[in-house]
């Protein structure tokens, strides 16, 4: 025959919409052309296709070929094509026979000397395939993140001769298969609790953190271990589901981050630099791609010296914080990436870097001005404010408060968090305002406290449910029903920066 029908699949933000490969062979002049909206990259497979056809011993047609990737307007990139596009040129010139073809996609880049290279967003492609029931045909580096999906039939391939030789019948692929399917494993922690000396208030409101997925931001002079606490809160968290791993790793994919399959479960850490701009972090350019709250997702996101990031920069992650996702909107497409990431903040007091103290060289007007970089709807948003003092004299000489390991600690961060689960389904951070009437509900005199501690310190409704939340969270922790009085006084306690600026602006 000289028409051929492939399926393959485009990559749009974590989509994979499917892409039809028709290739036609047709007398006169010799001649390779490919329509169908494909970037430059795409155009440049004609040589690499022929290339690889004529070194795997296979005839390359002498006639005009034509090769339409459709739909049309659905903009074509990267050498993903290479794959179907060759395939198509074997079953038109009749080299390959056209059995069971519409059973499979395809998907690989293709070298010249035949070998098939691997290609960004395997993940979207293969969940893709399972759900159309269909067989994914993938390089062989891809196969081996691929195979982790359930219900998906993945086939590895080296060599454009392999697949040949698979469809023809000569010799099957290689079925690609996760070794052993056991539930996530709880692995050695590589960076303790124990290692930061002193600081017990700080490690309770990392349990608190971890145990409810409430955002933390901690104020204090330099070198009071600040960044060692922020680097420890991912290994508090408990390991990632299946289904978060492979969201986890459908982000990573597109943007060619390689998953690391002996940690297939381990929450991601991103700790991007305060020069980074609102599209690094958000996402962005004309081709949408993730940023790093998106590279965050189900993991930790850390933002060290908060104040130096542009106060641009910060007030993109608002609508991020409520919603857990991120959507990019260009003229020519729109899209959409998770963005549900645990945020982590350090900021010192004052631009002298100390408040209250023989190393104050900052007036007040000139702190307020600094901290006045943080929006005051970004501050609402933080569930967790706590001061990260200087450790007192003696501390490192005698060396002796370490604290609990974050083996004992994630033990109860587990606890509480299947006790959330079994509860209402999701995390205390995530309930709505009814599930907050609800699940957090106080005695009339609990009520009263909260709302003069509310008024007194001029908070907003949304910092108001946001402390029923944590404290919600410590009466899990506490393995209590009901929230009471000290467990709200507790997580009124967790809003240093609300005090620092009431204080600053007498």
């Amino acid at each position: 025959m000289s028409l051929a029908v492939l399926y393959s699949r485009a990559r749009v933000a974590i989509e994979a919409p499917l892409v039809t490969v028709e290739v036609h062979i047709s007398p006169g002049q010799p001649g390779f052309n490919l329509v169908g909206l494909p970037e430059a990259s795409v155009k440049e497979s004609r040589d690499r296709v022929r290339s690889a056809i004529i070194n795997s011993h296979f005839t390359f047609p002498d006639e005009k070929i034509t090769v339409n990737l459709a739909p049309a307007d659905l903009p074509k990139e990267g050498g993903r094509f290479d794959l179907p596009i060759a395939l198509g040129i074997l079953i038109a010139s009749n080299q390959l026979p056209n059995t069971d073809i519409d059973n499979y996609e395809f998907i690989g880049e293709l070298a010249l000397t035949g070998e098939l290279r691997p290609i960004l967003g395997e993940i979207p492609f293969t969940m893709a395939c399972a759900n159309n029931k269909r067989i994914a045909v993938l390089p062989t580096e891809n196969a081996a993140i691929a195979c982790h999906i359930q219900h998906a039939n993945v086939f590895s391939a080296h060599q454009l001769t392999e697949v040949f030789f698979h469809l023809s019948g000569q010799k099957a692929l290689a079925l690609s298969t996760v070794e052993e399917k056991a539930e996530p494993e709880l692995s050695a922690p590589s960076k303790d609790l124990t290692d930061v000396i002193g600081q017990p208030l700080a490690k309770r409101a990392l349990e608190i953190s971890a145990a409810g997925n409430h955002h933390l931001l901690m104020l204090g002079p330099p070198g009071t271990g600040k960044t060692m606490l922020a680097s420890r809160l991912a290994e508090l968290l408990p390991p990632m589901t299946d289904q978060q791993a492979l969201e986890t790793a459908s982000v990573h994919s597109i943007v060619g981050m390689a998953s690391d399959i002996g940690n297939w479960h381990k929450r991601p850490f991103r700790a991007p630099h305060h020069t980074c701009s609102g599209v690094a972090l958000v996402g962005g350019s004309s081709n949408p791609r993730p940023g790093e709250i998106s590279l965050a997702h189900n993991g930790v996101l850390f933002l060290d010296e908060l104040p130096e990031f542009d106060r641009k920069v910060i007030d993109v992650l608002r609508e991020p914080l409520e919603s857990g996702m991120v959507t990019i909107s260009r003229a020519a497409r729109q899209a959409d990436f998770p963005a549900k990431f645990l945020l982590v903040a350090a900021l010192n007091p004052s631009p002298c870097g100390h408040y209250n103290d023989d190393k104050m060289r900052s007036t007040p007007d000139q702190i307020l001005r600094y901290l006045s970089k943080l929006s005051g709807p970004f501050l609402d948003r933080i569930d967790i404010q706590i001061e990260v003092s200087r450790l007192p004299k003696g501390a490192l000489n005698q060396n002796q408060d370490r604290g609990e390991s974050t083996v004992i600690v994630r033990e109860r961060v587990i606890q509480a968090h299947q006790l959330q689960l079994n509860r209402q389904g999701k995390l205390n951070s995530d309930l709505s305002t009814r599930e907050i009437d609800k699940y957090c509900a106080l005695t009339k005199a609990d009520a009263d406290f909260l709302e003069t501690a509310i008024e007194t310190l001029g908070l907003s409704i949304r910092a108001y449910h946001r402390i029923l939340k944590v404290a919600r969270t410590i009466a899990d922790l506490n393995q209590q029903d009901d929230v009471s009085k000290a467990n709200l006084a507790e997580a009124l306690g967790y809003r240093a920066m609300d005090r620092l600026l009431s204080n600053l602006k007498r």
